[in-house]
């Protein structure tokens, strides 16, 4: 599937810890992602995949170089004006769910939404319990974590991150800790999310079987855009 218009760049992004020893993470990465795309990020370990994701969604701060989401220049921003960005567009999923355990499933997807504070109370809820049922999960609505299964655990954590209709949903190795069955369910919820709803997605993944099967794959190296290609995966 060809991508839309640009709406997560990279333009000249690099990322050094300073320290005694500085440490650079990424260096000198451009990069377009376009609506609609569902993108990988691979590479080998250590070798900076994490730290763009970080980087893209706003998590951190270039030392050098700039992001821009839907064409903003987000190096301009304030603190503030970044995390309403962050509220507003971006959805965020990880390998571990950091589902608040004493909160329902359907409480967990709340969270964002009340943050927002877009939406009644009443819209709120119906949406949070259209998204559970979007995502096979509408029984367990009620549900605290511990009563989920793992699989179940990280599709209310994609849940969560499609409350407030971001316009890109950042994932880090979310398939990490799932058995085959449910890693492969994860993707097909984003390949369908990104071709069906032309929500932009990108994944960080170590997982070449995955991988293979989203529009396109970005390969890091020591910290460096190596290589950018449209992955061979049936349409």
């Amino acid at each position: 599937m060809g991508a839309g218009e640009p709406v997560l760049e990279a333009r000249g992004v690099t990322r050094v810890l300073s320290g005694a020893i500085p440490v650079t993470l990424v260096e000198g990465i451009d990069l377009s992602i376009g609506r609609g795309e569902f993108a990988a990020i691979t590479g080998p370990s250590g070798s900076g995949k994490s730290s763009l994701l970080y980087l893209l969604g706003l998590l951190d701060t270039p030392t050098s170089g700039s992001v821009l989401v839907e064409g903003e220049d987000t190096s301009r921003l304030t603190p503030a004006d970044l995390a309403r960005v962050r509220l507003e567009k971006l959805g965020f999923v990880f390998q571990f769910h950091f589902l608040l355990p004493e909160f329902t499933a359907l409480d967990n997807v709340l969270i964002p939404m009340r943050k927002l504070a877009r939406l009644s109370d009443r819209e709120m809820r119906t949406r949070a319990q259209s998204l559970l049922v979007q995502l096979d999960l509408g029984d367990h609505a009620r549900k605290r974590p511990d009563q989920l299964s793992g699989g179940q655990r990280q599709r209310v954590a994609i849940a969560r991150a499609l409350a407030n209709e971001p316009r890109v949903v950042l994932a880090d190795e979310p398939t990490g800790n799932l058995d085959s069955r449910n890693a492969q369910l994860v993707f097909d919820t984003f390949r369908d999310l990104a071709h069906r709803t032309g929500t932009t997605v990108v994944t960080v993944t170590h997982d070449e079987h995955l991988a293979a099967q989203t529009d396109r794959r970005v390969l890091l190296v020591d910290g460096k855009l190596v290589g950018s290609t449209e992955a061979a995966h049936p349409a």
